[in-house]
Formats: C-alpha cells, structure tokens, sequence
C-alpha cells in the first residue's frame, strides 16, 4: 500500500468513526462530490433505513444537477427524497447582501429539522474542511441549528474527498464543482427567478458546447464567463457559438474572465469592501 493509499484509508476510517457516533442521519445531498461521497460512505456504514438523502430543490438548484442527484440515488439505493425549499419567499435572502446563504441554509433546515427530528436522526451537510476557510455563513447558520459536517470532521479536504471518492469508485469523484445558481450573482443584485433562470439557461448552452467547469456570472444585461485558464483558447476559438448560446438566454453582452474560473471570487468584493 503507498503513502497516498494509506492517507485515504485513514481518512476513510475517520469518516466512517464519526457517522458511527451519530447513528441516524439525514443527508443534504445535492449529488456534488462533496455530498456525493457522504451520503455514499454513510449508507455504506449505517445502512439504507438509518441514512436519508434528501435533495432540495428550489430555484437556484439547476434542472441537471437535481437530474443527476436522482441518478445517483438510483444507482447507489439510496433512501432518497426531494423537497421544496422557500428561500425565495424571504425578502431577506432575496436581497442578495453577504448573509444570503444564511438565510437559504436556515431555509433547509426549516425543512430538514422536522424530517430529522422524526427520525430520530442528525442533519448532515457536506462541507469539507477547505470550505471552513472561506467566507459561509451558511455553514455558521446550519451548524447553530445542529447540523453536523462530518467530512470537515474528519479532516477531509476538497483534494481528499476527490481522492477518496476515486478509490470507492464513485463516478463523482471528478465532477466539477457546481454550487447554486445564486452564487453566480454579486452581492447587492436582487437574486430573482428569472435571474436565477438566465443563468442556468446560459450555463447550460455552454455545458452543450462542452465547457462542463464554469461558472457565469450576472451583471445585468453582461454574462462574464470563468472557465479554468487552460480553457481560455477554447472559449475563444468557439467565440461565435459561446456568443450565440449565451445571448440566446438573455444577455447582450458577453465577456470572458481573463483569470479563470475561481470558486467563490466575488466574496472578494467584501474583502475589498
């Protein structure tokens, strides 16, 4: 066995400790690599009856990711649910200021605290132990409320749960990383559903074109795209057809984004602020 075979072992182990403490559990699973590998590693410890996978869907929740999420729970007989969130509805959230995910994370578990509770089952998210170094408030909501981040827990960093994903066999193990349609909106722009809708209506025409790693970001009748930097000539080389696709959502104007794609950079602008 080498170095790295054992590091994912004990990682393994580690995760697999922690669900064993909890006993029951209710999975937020939006079928990212992240959630993917908990709910998998958690039905595989627990079993099918004590672990629930639930993904909620809402606006911001893009149509194939909730395709996906279903596929998964079909492959891997997971106990598996949907339910409708209402973030939405909260003028708070709609808003759009450096608090958002804490009102959409207080949504979920306005949601997933009763199904929880009627279980006799802990809520648990997927956050790795990179995610606790940027700026979530989302995570400080859910976890005030008692949910619990095992992979974060168990030391596993987004490196470590794609590593461990690999050696399980999970097909997820590389799938970009896919947060919701909301985080492509800047702080202090209204998030509505026909934003939200844009988006994924770009996003998704470019997915067709083949650039399945990107984010595209809405500033009114702008689209700027991130695509990883080794991506840039290929966005240019199809420049008639990226334009078609994302004027086809809405836009009028189209930019690319000479620094690549950067999960979570417009938090940068509350570190300027």
């Amino acid at each position: 066995m080498t170095v790295g075979d054992r590091v994912v072992a004990s990682g393994l182990e580690d995760l697999q400790r922690g669900l064993m403490t909890l006993d029951r559990v209710v999975v937020a699973f939006s079928g990212g690599a992240d959630s993917a590998l908990l709910a998998r590693v958690a039905h595989d410890t627990l079993g099918t009856e004590r672990v629930r996978a639930i993904t909620a869907v809402s606006p911001s929740l893009a149509g194939d990711q909730l395709a996906d999420a279903a596929a998964l729970a079909g492959e891997w007989g997971l106990r598996w649910t949907t339910v409708e969130t209402h973030e939405m509805e909260s003028a708070a959230y709609r808003v759009n200021d450096a608090h958002r995910c804490a009102h959409c994370k207080d949504a979920l578990m306005d949601i997933l605290e009763p199904i929880a509770g009627a279980e006799g089952a802990t809520v648990l998210l997927g956050v790795n132990a990179d995610d606790l170094t940027d700026h979530r408030p989302g995570q400080v909501a859910a976890e005030a409320r008692g949910a619990r981040f095992p992979l974060a827990e168990a030391g596993l960093t987004k490196a470590d749960v794609r590593a461990l994903s690999r050696h399980l066999g999970l097909r997820t193990w590389d799938k970009p990383a896919a947060a919701c349609l909301a985080s492509r909106v800047p702080y202090g722009t209204e998030v509505t559903v026909s934003v939200l809708s844009a988006v994924e209506r770009a996003e998704a025409a470019l997915q067709r074109l083949g650039f399945d790693d990107l984010r595209l970001r809405h500033y009114g009748d702008t689209a700027r795209i991130e695509v990883p930097l080794d991506r840039l000539a290929d966005v240019l080389e199809a420049r008639r057809k990226v334009v078609e696709a994302v004027r086809a959502a809405g836009y009028l104007y189209v930019t690319l984004d000479l620094e690549g794609l950067r999960s979570g950079n417009l938090n940068q602008a509350l570190d300027d602020g």
